[in-house]
Order: C-alpha cells, then sequence, then structure tokens
C-alpha cells in the first residue's frame, strides 16, 4: 500500500465516518482491505483502490470503510466498568423506573461482545425481560455476526466467566452460540453514529466506548451532542476508560473512569462544551 493509499482510504474514512487514520496504520489497512480486494477480484489493495478512484462506487466505498473501522472487542470489557453497571446503575435505574421498561443503547457495537454482556448483567435483574437493548453499528458484517450469536471459543473465553459462559452459551462444534432468550433481548441497527440517532429514542443507559477517541474533533462534538440527546435526563453515559470527553456540566463522574451521570436537573443540555 502506497503513502498515497493510505492517504485516500483515510479522506475516505474521514469523510464518511469521521475517523482519523493515523500515518502507522497502513499495514493495519491494507490487511483488512485484503478480503474486499479478493471479494472484488482485484489483483490487490491498490488495483482495488486504482478502481475506486476512477469509478466512484458508493457499495465498494461503503466495503472499504467498513472494513477499515472493525473495532476489537471482547465481552465485559473493562471489568470494573461493567461490575458497576450489573451492581450499582442497573439495580438504581430498575428501582428509579419501577415496571418501566429500561432502555439500553450501545453504539459502536461491532460484533456484538458489549451488548451481549449487557444481556447477561440484565438477567440478574428481578425482571430481564423488561430491559430492551438497542445495538448499532456502522458496518453490516460484524452486525450480521452478532446478530447470529455464534463466537469461536477463543472469542468467547476473551473475558467471559466460565459460569457465565456455562448459562448463556450451548457448544456448537467447536463455537459457542448464545441462547435465544438473550439473542432476544437486542435489537440490531445498521447506523452511522454521524447520522440523526433521534429515532432510536431516549435511553436510561448509554454505551459508547473507544470511539470518540478516534474521531476528528468536528465528529466528536457531532457525535456527543446525539449521545447527549439520546440520554434521558437521570440517565449514565459511558465512554472508555481512557476517552476524556468534553462534556458539560450536565454530566459529572459515576465512580469508575469512563461513567458519567447526567443531573436530571440539566434535563436537556448539550453534551459539548466546545466545539
Amino acid at each position: 500500500m502506497t503513502p498515497a493509499d493510505l492517504e485516500f482510504v483515510a479522506e475516505l474514512v474521514r469523510r464518511h465516518a469521521g475517523v482519523v487514520i493515523r500515518a502507522d496504520k497502513a499495514f493495519f489497512i491494507e490487511t483488512r482491505l485484503g478480503p474486499v480486494a479478493r471479494r472484488e477480484k482485484a489483483p490487490g489493495v491498490t488495483a482495488l483502490l486504482d478502481q475506486l478512484r476512477r469509478v466512484p462506487d458508493p457499495v465498494l466505498t461503503r466495503a472499504v470503510v467498513e472494513a477499515t473501522l472493525m473495532q476489537e472487542t471482547s465481552f465485559f470489557r473493562d471489568r470494573a466498568v461493567f461490575e458497576q453497571i450489573g451492581k450499582v446503575i442497573l439495580p438504581d435505574l430498575r428501582a428509579r423506573r419501577g415496571a418501566a421498561p429500561l432502555r439500553i443503547l450501545s453504539a459502536g457495537c461491532a460484533t456484538g461482545q458489549e451488548a451481549y454482556s449487557l444481556a447477561m448483567l440484565a438477567t440478574d435483574l428481578a425482571a430481564p425481560a423488561a430491559v430492551e437493548i438497542v445495538a448499532v453499528d456502522f458496518g453490516s458484517f460484524p452486525l450480521e455476526k452478532a446478530r447470529t450469536g455464534l463466537f469461536t471459543h477463543f472469542e468467547a473465553q476473551r473475558g467471559l466467566p466460565i459460569r457465565r459462559l456455562l448459562a448463556h452459551f450451548d457448544k456448537i462444534d467447536e463455537n459457542w452460540r448464545i441462547r435465544p432468550d438473550l439473542r432476544q433481548m437486542i435489537r440490531w441497527e445498521e447506523l452511522n453514529l454521524l447520522d440523526d440517532l433521534s429515532g432510536l429514542g431516549r435511553f436510561d443507559l448509554v454505551l459508547c466506548r473507544y470511539v470518540l477517541s478516534s474521531l476528528t474533533p468536528e465528529a466528536h462534538a457531532r457525535v456527543l451532542d446525539s449521545l447527549d440527546a439520546a440520554c434521558r435526563p437521570d440517565g449514565v453515559l459511558v465512554v472508555g476508560a481512557a476517552e476524556t470527553p468534553a462534556l458539560s456540566a450536565a454530566f459529572s463522574p459515576g465512580g469508575t473512569r469512563g461513567v458519567w451521570r447526567r443531573n436530571p436537573a440539566f434535563a436537556h443540555e448539550p453534551a459539548r462544551t466546545q466545539a
């Protein structure tokens, strides 16, 4: 992959997803685009990109951007965060909502491990059926995998306690599949976080982890505003443990790094404090 190829891909990804591709990611990007080139019967990644330069194709453009954006994930990533969600946040929200359904958003859900981790925590509540999880991602391929609930042994064991593996998965040959009761708790949506999220409604708990730090300043502010609008007045926003979003005074630290609680007195105020 040439420097010009990397620059071309970086511009596509910035324009369509608001994500910054660093100059040291050439090998990573080439590896991710290899399967796309083979699928398109191009002799290599450079030839694939030359084809896209000559004849702009929205379907191929999306395939290139999607392949570049595929994220690393695992079950119960950042265990301290999930412990707080399971032991404090969800029980607190359930007590305040009474019989009303709890709504959870997993934004940038990748292949679904985060959403399924949340579903497992929801089963610890007295009424897990009264929890709705909406999981969204830019890419159709990771969502297809997420919907199946089928994971390799390596994927299943990463971050997953053995008791939860045995309680919530069925062994399928050398793989593991999430049981139907958990799969039915989650609604999967293909959605660009730069687009309007208002059609999803509002949520008690919003997770958008390890996404914001990869965005351009403009995209960062735009996504934060959307997440803020999606969060109910007394809801909770969770970002990556090392991420420091420019949140307004409407949010205050929620204990564990990455957890932010919304002050109901603000009702709704834009999340960002700077452009």
